[in-house]
C-alpha cells in the first residue's frame, strides 16, 4: 500500500509519515444498531494511533497529516488498514469506512474503477457489505471527478454514506450529488432529542429529506435511554452511540443491555411538543392590496383625484422614494377635502399636512405577536386607516382592519389545536398524534379524560381570571404527578384535560390528583363558601342554586392491543368515560362501570388473570 502512496508519505520525516510507515495505526470498531430489531446491523472502523502517546486520538492525526501535507496518503492508508483488520477479525455484517470525497476520487485514480471491486475483495471482504463514509474534511474540489468515483463504487457493489450531516460541513447538495445509501445524523441534534422540541422537528424534515431521496439514516450520539426511545418511535431505522456500545478492539455480537432493554420495551416514547409560536410570515396567505401611492410633494387635488378614480381603496399611502413616510385615510381626508375653501387654501399645497405621518408599518415575514400590538394598540386609527405592508423596508401595499382581525384570530384557533395559550400544554392535535403512535405500535395505555365540577358557576361567581387560575392548578397537578417518560398530558380546551397513561400505576396517579385537587382548589374560593362547602350562583337555565366547592372528574378508558385503529376512536370512549365521572360520586371512574372503589380489586383480578395465562 505504501508504495502507492505519494514521496511525502513514503520519505517524509514528519511523525506521521514515519508512524503510517512503521505500521503504527490501528482500528477500533464501534457497532451501528438496528433499532427496531434491536440488533448489530454494522460495525464502524475508527483510526487510533499509538496508545498513551498524543497520536492516539483520530483529530490529532488529522491535524499532523494536514500540517505534513499527506492527507489524502493518510486517509488512503486507514482505509487499508480497516478492511485488513477486519479480515483478521472474521465479523460478519457491514463494514463502515470514512473516508473523504477528494480521497475517493484520489484513491479509485490509484487502483483503476474496474479493479476496484477486486481491489476490495482481496482483503477478503465482500463489497456489497462495505459501506464508504464520505466525510467533509474539505470542501469537494471536483465534484464531476466525484460523482465519476461513486459510480465506480455502485458499480464495484459497495454502498455509500454521508458522514455528520447538519454539523455545518455537510451540504444539501452533497446529500443531493452523491445521493447516499445511509446518511448519519450529527449528534448536535440527536443529544436531548427526548427533551428538545426544535431538534426533534429538524430531525422531522430530515426525514423527509431522505424520504424524498430514498436514503436511510444513522443517528449519531446516542447516549441516554429516553434519546433512543424517542429515536426508535421516530422510526429512525439505526443508530450509533455509547449507549449501543463504546469502540472496542473487537466488534460486538450485541449492542449492551440498558439500549437493548429500552428497543424491546413496548411502550412509546412521549415526544416533547413545540409551546405556542409566533407564525411567522402570516402576511403571506392575505391579500395584500396593491394600490397606487402618493409622493411627499403631490397636491390635496392629486389625492382627491387617486381616490375618485379608485372607489375601492380605503387608504394611500405616501411613500418616499421606495420607502412609505406617511398613510392618508380615505374618510378623513374627504371629509376635509369637502369643507369650504379647501380647494382653494390647501389644493395645490402637499398632501403631508392631512396625512398620518407616524402609520403603522408592518414586515411581510412579521409573526403573530406583532400583528396583535395593532389590535390591541391604545390608537384604534390603525383598525381604520389600515397598515403599510412593507418587504424589506420597500412599500409593497396595504393591509385592511378586518384582514387583520380576521388573520389574527384564525392563526391564534390554529396555534391552540398545537399548545393550549393558557397552560402550554399539548392541544388536540398532538394529543390525537401520541394517541396514534401508542395505537400504530400496539401498545397497552389508559386514556383518561379529565374535567372540572361545578366550573361554570365558580367562574361565574369570581370571574375568569380566578377561573384561569383553577385550569392551571389541573394542569400543574397533572404534570407534577405524571411520569414525564410514560405519560403523556394534553390541554383539550377549557377544563377538559387527557392523561395518557403508560405507567402501571396510573390509578393511583389519577387518584392522587384528585385528591390534591381537591385540596388545593379551595383556596381559590373565599372562607365564606369554604365554611359552606359551596357557592349560590345561577345553574344554566338562570335559576339560582347551590353549587358545591368545585372538584376533578377523571374517566378511564384501558386501550388493549389490536383494539381500535384511530386516534378518534379512543378519544370518543373517553369521551363517554369522563361523562359517567362525572355522574358519579367518585373522583375517578374507569370505563364499563367501575368505580374508583373496586378498581383496586380489578386490578388485582387482572393481575392474577396474566399470571395464569403466563
Amino acid at each position: 500500500m505504501m508504495a502507492l502512496l505519494s514521496p511525502a508519505a513514503r520519505h517524509g520525516k514528519g511523525p506521521l509519515a514515519q508512524l503510517m510507515r512503521e505500521g503504527g495505526l490501528h482500528c477500533v470498531f464501534q457497532p451501528l444498531a438496528d433499532l427496531r430489531e434491536g440488533s448489530v446491523y454494522a460495525h464502524e472502523a475508527l483510526i487510533r494511533g499509538p496508545e498513551g502517546t498524543p497520536l492516539h486520538t483520530p483529530d490529532a492525526l488529522l491535524e499532523l497529516a494536514r500540517r505534513e501535507h499527506i492527507l489524502q496518503d493518510f486517509e488512503l492508508l486507514c482505509v487499508f488498514t480497516a478492511l485488513q483488520q477486519w479480515r483478521v477479525q472474521k465479523a460478519p455484517g457491514r463494514l463502515f469506512v470514512n473516508i473523504s470525497a477528494d480521497a475517493l476520487v484520489h484513491g479509485v485514480a490509484l487502483v483503476g474503477a474496474p479493479m476496484l471491486g477486486e481491489a476490495v475483495r482481496s482483503f477478503g471482504v465482500s463489497a456489497r457489505l462495505l459501506v464508504l463514509e464520505i466525510t467533509e474534511h474539505e470542501r469537494v474540489t471536483d465534484m464531476p471527478q466525484l460523482r465519476q468515483a461513486i459510480k465506480a463504487v455502485h458499480a464495484c457493489g459497495a454502498r455509500l454514506a454521508l458522514d455528520d450531516f447538519g454539523d455545518g460541513r455537510s451540504s444539501l447538495r452533497l446529500w443531493s450529488e452523491v445521493k447516499p445509501d445511509f446518511v448519519k445524523i450529527d449528534k448536535y441534534f440527536i443529544r436531548d432529542i427526548s427533551n428538545q422540541p426544535e431538534n426533534l422537528q429538524m430531525l422531522q424534515a430530515i426525514k423527509g429529506i431522505a424520504h424524498m431521496f430514498g436514503t436511510k439514516l444513522i443517528a449519531e450520539g446516542i447516549e441516554t435511554r429516553d434519546d433512543l426511545r424517542a429515536l426508535r418511535d421516530l422510526d429512525v431505522p439505526y443508530g450509533q452511540g455509547w449507549l449501543l456500545g463504546r469502540p472496542a478492539k473487537a466488534p460486538r455480537e450485541a449492542v449492551e443491555s440498558p439500549a437493548q432493554e429500552v428497543m424491546q420495551d413496548r411502550r412509546v416514547a412521549v415526544l416533547p411538543h413545540l409551546g405556542q409560536t409566533a407564525r411567522p410570515g402570516i402576511l403571506r396567505s392575505l391579500l395584500v392590496v396593491q394600490a397606487p401611492t402618493a409622493a411627499p410633494a403631490t397636491s390635496n387635488d392629486a389625492v382627491a383625484a387617486m381616490f375618485h378614480e379608485r372607489t375601492d381603496l380605503h387608504a394611500l399611502a405616501v411613500v418616499d422614494g421606495t420607502r412609505p413616510v406617511a398613510l392618508i385615510n380615505r374618510q378623513q381626508f374627504m371629509n376635509h377635502y369637502a369643507t369650504l375653501y379647501f380647494r382653494e387654501v390647501h389644493g395645490r399645497k402637499s398632501c403631508l399636512a392631512f396625512a398620518n405621518q407616524a402609520p403603522r408599518v408592518v414586515e411581510l415575514d412579521c409573526d403573530v405577536d406583532q400583528l396583535v400590538g395593532i389590535l390591541t394598540s391604545q390608537d384604534q386609527r390603525y383598525l381604520n386607516d389600515g397598515y403599510i405592508v412593507t418587504d424589506n423596508g420597500r412599500y409593497l401595499g396595504l393591509g385592511t382592519g378586518d384582514q387583520l382581525v380576521r388573520a389574527v384570530t384564525e392563526t391564534r384557533i390554529e396555534a391552540a389545536r398545537h399548545a393550549n395559550p393558557l397552560t402550554f400544554l399539548p392541544g388536540n392535535i398532538p394529543i390525537s398524534l401520541h394517541m396514534q403512535r401508542l395505537l400504530d405500535h400496539h401498545t397497552e395505555f389508559v386514556a383518561c379524560y379529565a374535567d372540572l365540577n361545578n366550573f361554570k358557576p365558580f367562574n361565574d361567581h369570581y370571574g375568569y381570571w380566578r377561573g384561569d387560575q383553577m385550569i392551571r392548578l389541573v394542569a400543574r397537578l397533572a404534570t407534577a404527578h405524571c411520569d414525564a417518560r410514560r405519560d403523556f398530558v394534553g390541554h383539550v380546551g377549557g377544563d377538559d384535560f387527557m392523561l395518557i397513561f403508560q405507567s402501571s400505576n396510573w390509578l393511583q396517579r389519577c387518584k392522587n390528583i384528585v385528591d390534591a385537587f381537591a385540596r388545593e382548589a379551595l383556596t381559590l374560593f373565599d372562607d365564606e363558601a369554604r365554611r359552606a362547602g359551596g357557592i349560590q350562583a345561577e345553574d344554566r337555565h338562570g335559576v339560582p342554586r347551590f353549587f358545591p366547592c368545585t372538584t376533578l372528574a377523571i374517566g378511564a378508558v384501558r386501550i388493549t392491543p389490536g383494539r381500535f385503529r384511530h386516534a378518534e376512536e379512543v378519544a370518543n370512549l373517553a369521551a363517554v368515560a369522563k361523562h359517567e365521572a362525572k355522574q358519579a360520586a367518585t373522583g375517578v371512574v374507569l370505563h364499563g362501570g367501575f368505580t374508583e372503589s373496586s378498581l383496586g380489586a380489578l386490578a388485582a383480578a387482572r393481575a392474577l388473570q396474566d399470571v395464569l395465562a403466563a
